[in-house]
């Protein structure tokens, strides 16, 4: 199972270009989720004016689904592992998907630079 990152999702809807090799070929063959907290962090910063969407969250999450990516919502187990990482750096968006991966036990497809120094599986 994959976790899809925010950054991640984006650049699969608006330029696949800036995607690897190995990231195309497990979203297009594996079992891959995406966080509600990734539309959350997209609708906060579309509200903010630092990310211009081009659909709205619905039609994003309707997206996802009809290219057989589940949308993972967030337990109260998420949030109990959250509160046991380290403060690695402080970016709630990404310690909540660190969280449902270690839960869930899921590689997290990401390009970011911290989310390696957690004890969790990645793949770019």
């Amino acid at each position: 199972m994959y976790l899809i990152d925010t950054h991640i999702l984006i650049w699969s809807l608006y330029d696949s270009s800036l995607l690897s090799e190995n990231t195309k070929k497990v979203l297009e063959e594996e079992e891959c989720y995406v966080s509600i907290a990734s539309l959350w962090e997209m609708s906060i910063k579309s509200s903010i004016g630092k990310l211009k969407l081009q659909q709205s969250i619905q039609e994003i999450a309707d997206t996802c689904r009809k290219y057989g990516i589940q949308i993972m919502n967030i337990s109260p187990k998420h949030c109990d592992q959250m509160m046991e990482l380290p403060l690695i750096h402080r970016d709630p968006f990404d310690r909540i998907i660190i969280s449902q991966a270690k839960v869930e036990r899921c590689t997290i497809i990401t390009k970011d630079q911290f989310i390696p120094q957690y004890d969790v599986r990645t793949l770019w």
